[in-house]
Formats: C-alpha cells, sequence, structure tokens
C-alpha cells in the first residue's frame, strides 16, 4: 500500500454533507484513491465496514448516533489491522489521546491543507504514524504535564521490558519511520525489523504502532 500503482480505497466518515462531498472532491483528484462509501455517523461506519472492507477510513468525532472514538474502538475490536485516520475539528487532550489508545492510525486537523491530507492518507496507507505536528505537540506537552511518577514512570517501566535494540524500533516507531527506514537507519534487514515489531507489540501488550509512540511520548516527556 502507498506505492504509485496501488489504489486506496477509502470509507468517508462525517456527518456534514458538504464536508463529506469536498473530501470526496479532494480526494478523488488522485488517480491513486478511490472512496467506495460515505457514512454519515458512526454506528453507520461500524455496521458498513466488513462489507466495503476500505484500506483507510477517514473518521470524523463529534456525530450523531455513535461519535468517530466509539465508533473507531467498535471498529478495531473486529477489524484490529484496520487503519483509520481521524480527522476533525476538536483536539482537546482528552479526546487525542482516546482516539490514539484506541488504536487509530493517525490524527489531524480540518485546517490540514488539502496536500498534507493526502500525503497523510499515503503515509498511513503505507503502515505509518501520521499525527499533525500540533497534535505531537499537545501530546507531549500533555504527557509532560502530568503528576511526576505517574504516565511517564508507568511509561518507562513499560519501555524497560524492551531489549535495547527493541527500544531503538520503539523510539523510531515513534519518530514516524516506516519499516523499510527502521531497516535502513539500524542497518538491519526488513525481516528483522518486522519481527522485532512484533516482539515490541508483543512484550508492550499493545495492537499497533501508535500506541506505542504515545509510550514513547510519555516516556520522554519531562
Amino acid at each position: 500500500m502507498g506505492n504509485l500503482d496501488t489504489l486506496i480505497r477509502i470509507m468517508l466518515v462525517d456527518d456534514e454533507n458538504l464536508v463529506r462531498a469536498g473530501l470526496r472532491m479532494i480526494l478523488e483528484s488522485d488517480p491513486r484513491i478511490e472512496v467506495v462509501g460515505e457514512c454519515a455517523d458512526g454506528r453507520t461506519a461500524v455496521e458498513r465496514v466488513d462489507a466495503l472492507a476500505p484500506d483507510l477510513v477517514l473518521m470524523d468525532i463529534r456525530m450523531p448516533v455513535m461519535d468517530g472514538l466509539e465508533a473507531s474502538q467498535a471498529i478495531l475490536k473486529t477489524r484490529p489491522d484496520q487503519k483509520i485516520l481521524v480527522l476533525t475539528t476538536f483536539n482537546t487532550d482528552e479526546m487525542v489521546l482516546t482516539a490514539l489508545k484506541a488504536g487509530v492510525s493517525g490524527f489531524l486537523l480540518k485546517d490540514t491543507p488539502p496536500a498534507e491530507l493526502m500525503e497523510a492518507i499515503n503515509q498511513v496507507a503505507a503502515g505509518r504514524t501520521m499525527l499533525s505536528e500540533s497534535v505531537t505537540k499537545q501530546l507531549i506537552a500533555v504527557a509532560g504535564s502530568r503528576p511526576e511518577g505517574s504516565r511517564r514512570q508507568a511509561a518507562l517501566e513499560k519501555l524497560g521490558v524492551l531489549t535495547e535494540r527493541e527500544r531503538e524500533i520503539a523510539v523510531a516507531i515513534a519518530r514516524g519511520y516506516a519499516n523499510q527506514e527502521i531497516a535502513g537507519k539500524l542497518f538491519i534487514s526488513l525481516a528483522t525489523v518486522k519481527t522485532h515489531i512484533g516482539r515490541v507489540l508483543e512484550k508492550l501488550d499493545m495492537e499497533n504502532r501508535v500506541q506505542v509512540a504515545l509510550c514513547v511520548f510519555e516516556a520522554e516527556s519531562g
């Protein structure tokens, strides 16, 4: 996913008709992208995701019937490998943390320029974590504002179970590097990178790279 010859199939989830129409127009201006369905609320998204089988779900947060956070949690419970990119006007601390802990693949704000949105979609489709710069700074600030010995200490203890090489892998994930980039930076094979990532996820009891990145952010704060 993510190369020039691969079609990225996207499901749009937003309660505003004009927003969905605008996003569809932007996305389908790229011949590598196909919008396979639209949903106006989270419950409909949960009901339709299996049938549509999108490569990526572009998910709003504030919606009627079921919000985007609850919908993301429900989708990832049955489709743990599903890539979900949150696109919203809301970025409160609680919302960002809840979305990332649910396992979404990225978090962007709706004021993100179209070119950056397209780049984010390609990066997430290729398996990378994608957080807007403002959200990344916010995560670090939130982690750093926790009382000493709470979140940071818990994150450090979690990472403490990793070997030195596995910690290097975890940090590289937090920096947003794709597997091939990690292999090049650490001078190891792609297969070895994948093996290490599997061990990191298992040891940390996490389901995806975003959760690993969040743990690293919290450990590095303060």
